[in-house]
């Protein structure tokens, strides 16, 4: 088969043949660009991992001698410990997403709601092991890798769900090598390749044995071994031409749609109207993915994202005279941990020779006793007999062991030299690895962890670009993945529970709705409104709750009163079995006044009012039924008197006593005014709705009372 060549990258056609071409030639430009860092980064990871049964550590020609004349080959890896040290690191302070609305059409509400279903999506795909993976390969050579998937969330179900998947390997993805974002986001080709053994293979793609007899990506012949084959997912971006529009809205808010998402009406209503509806020419990004085994497609299809999905986490990179240098923390360290090696090998040599000084002894001496003598330094003999005297008889020497070889200062200031160079390479000092230090006091030790954290910092700041970058992929997969209604129950840090309804018809960004429960429901339209991404780093919600129990600990013990105002916060914040039970109790316990659950001191004012108001206006009832007997029981008795009685005298009395009683009943009418004034004022009381009917009640006495006068 041909090789691939550049000519290949520029065919841009979509059938099969082309596109497995084009991977190809992709593939080998990745390798030219990347290959000796490859290389480098193999070594890097075997060296970190590297233990007295691998000898990782020992260059392979000195290995080999040295072995091969039987002398000591000791590795003591003091680079692992340093290499944990910053994953661990990272570990506990983990950066997070933060979403933030940047249009007119978007929320900070619905903004929070982007954020929990993002943490839903890390919580159901485990997504702190695929950013633990990734931060193990950056700290280790350089480079780190996770995946953003789309996949159907079970087997019993049509819907589409998005998971983050580790890259085991990161020696086995390249990326497009003329990436100019840190992130990678402007990447337009990402190749990710596995193995896989040949029972997998056929079980997996029965209609297709015959593609393991083809070249694979990156291969020279179809097989890597015997059971073995490689199958690679290829990603690309394809740039459309579209044309973006520019349409008022109603709030006269422009909103911008691209053509290819317009309805054929909205298309025909902005045609031959520029002066109206401004347009221009764009490029729009389609990211496709193709699985690709020998010179087969096996599958294919869109990816719902304008970014390739594969994310890198760097940890240094830099070009130097044209060539990528990229390395994490163990490089540095190479040297150092090898001559520390070296030296205690060769300690543990000299050691090891101090028993086995030879003898100096006169030939007549051992004579006739050889078989004792030729092993003096590998057999504990209980007795070494010699011949004290020759034949003559004449005495001889007896055998003696000469002086031994001094150990030497030399292994082990070589060793302390070569520990130290390793803390100097690193930025981790021995406080920082665990060991203890002179630094007694909390400041200072502050001062010792931040200084380790200057030296290492860069790897959490690659690994919160990496989360950052995933965040804006999620903000634009979330629309077109999760397209049908659904609701999410999500788990919060601190253990409770919210959910989000998917709800791509809703008319707003978000919607906050709450049951009789009270439990709290957001209705969340992804598609309504722009949002931008960051990222913040910081200790998890499990240290932080450990950090305030120790300050509220050290609160209390100085201040034990404080306990009735901050007991159940004490309690919330621990960590051992039955505290939130404690916690429960203790807030019963803690005055409403404290906690807030009280009345405010106006708000009890306010209530006191109203209590007042309402005693008044109860009174005022009283009255007004007592007045309306009297009325009726005036009207009854006038009835009468006017149909017996016609003296004037008669008439002109009741008109006084009338009079009267009009009186009465105008102070009574401006006194339930002045009470109508006031309970407009206490309008959003708690109970003015009870206060109101009151109040109309005396208001349709009132009325009765008017008409009574009238009649009368």
């Amino acid at each position: 088969m041909k090789a691939a060549s550049y000519r290949d990258e520029l065919n841009q056609s979509t059938d099969d043949a082309a596109v497995i071409a084009r991977a190809k030639a992709r593939f080998d430009r990745a390798m030219q660009w990347e290959g000796e860092f490859l290389t480098a980064a193999a070594d890097d990871i075997k060296f970190v991992v590297g233990d007295g049964t691998n000898n990782y550590q020992w260059p392979a020609l000195m290995r080999e001698s040295r072995l091969r004349d039987k002398r000591p080959c000791l590795t003591m890896n003091k680079v692992h410990q340093h290499w944990l040290s910053v994953v661990n690191d990272g570990k506990q302070n983990k950066p997070s997403v933060t979403i933030h609305p940047t249009s007119e059409d978007a929320s900070y509400l619905a903004a929070q709601a982007f954020e929990k279903v993002i943490r839903h999506i890390e919580y159901i795909s485990n997504a702190q092991a695929a950013y633990d993976k990734a931060s193990e390969y950056q700290v280790a050579c350089g480079v780190g890798y996770w995946r953003v998937t789309n996949e159907y969330g079970h087997d019993n179900s049509f819907d589409q769900q998005i998971f983050i998947r580790p890259v085991p390997d990161a020696t086995q993805v390249l990326l497009d090598p003329m990436i100019k974002e840190s992130d990678g986001s402007d990447a337009k080709f990402g190749i990710v390749y596995t193995e896989m053994a040949k029972a997998d293979f056929i079980r997996a793609y029965p209609d297709h044995e015959d593609a393991m007899r083809d070249s694979a990506i990156g291969q020279g012949g179809g097989w890597l071994g015997d059971d073995k084959v490689r199958v690679a997912e290829y990603y690309e971006v394809r740039e459309i031409k579209d044309t973006l529009y520019a349409i008022m809205g109603p709030n006269g808010v422009p909103k911008y749609l691209q053509r290819s998402d317009m309805t054929p009406e909205e298309i025909e209503s902005v045609k031959d109207r520029a002066d109206e509806y401004p347009r221009r020419s764009i490029k729009r990004r389609e990211v496709w993915k193709y699985l690709i085994a020998g010179n087969t497609v096996l599958d294919k299809g869109i990816v719902p994202c304008k970014y390739i999905p594969i994310v890198r986490v760097i940890g240094e990179e830099m070009i130097v005279d044209g060539k990528l240098e990229r390395k994490g923390l163990v490089r540095y360290m190479i040297d150092a941990q090898r001559m520390y090696n070296y030296n205690t090998s060769a300690q543990v040599e000299a050691i090891a020779l101090q028993t086995k000084v030879p003898f100096v002894a006169p030939l007549g001496a051992i004579d006739g006793l050889e078989q004792y003598w030729n092993t003096a330094n590998t057999v504990n003999h209980s007795v070494l007999p010699y011949n004290s005297a020759d034949e003559n008889g004449n005495p001889i020497p007896a055998p003696t062991r000469s002086q031994p070889p001094s150990s030497g200062d030399g292994y082990t200031t070589g060793m302390q030299a070569a520990a130290e160079e390793m803390r100097m390479t690193s930025g981790q000092y021995d406080a920082m690895v665990g060991a203890p230090s002179n630094e007694t006091a909390g400041v200072a030790i502050q001062q010792r962890q931040r200084q380790g954290d200057r030296a290492t910092y860069h790897f959490i700041d690659g690994l919160s670009k990496a989360i950052r970058f995933t965040g804006k992929i999620l903000i634009d997969m979330i629309p077109r993945v999760l397209d049908t209604k659904r609701l999410i129950s999500i788990m919060e840090d601190d253990g409770t529970k919210t959910r989000v309804m998917i709800d791509n018809n809703a008319q707003q960004a978000t919607v906050e709705m709450k049951t009789a429960q009270g439990e709290v429901t957001l209705i969340l339209n992804p598609s309504i409104g722009e949002y931008d991404v960051t990222s913040d780093v910081g200790p998890s919600y499990q240290t932080q709750r450990e950090q305030a129990f120790d300050a509220m600990q050290s609160i209390l013990a100085t201040n034990p009163a404080l306990t009735q105002v901050i007991g159940d916060l004490f309690f919330k914040a621990a960590d051992f079995p039955m505290a939130d039970e404690m916690a429960e109790r203790m807030q019963r316990w803690i005055p409403p006044s404290i906690t807030g659950q009280a009345p405010s001191p106006q708000e009890q004012q306010m209530q006191q009012q109203m209590q007042q108001m309402q005693m008044q206006l109860q009174k005022m009832q009283a009255e007004a039924l007592q007045k309306d007997e009297e009325i009726h029981s005036l009207r009854m008795r006038g009835t009468v008197d006017l149909m017996k009685v016609s003296d004037a005298r008669v008439n002109q009395h009741l008109e006084r006593e009338l009079e009267a009683r009009q009186k009465a009943i105008d102070e009574y009418r401006a006194e339930t005014d002045r009470l109508k004034v006031l309970s407009d004022q206490f309008a959003g009381i708690a109970g003015m709705d009870q206060l109101k009917r009151q109040e109309g009640a005396i208001i349709d006495n009132r009325a009765t009372i008017d008409g009574i006068s009238r009649t009368i």
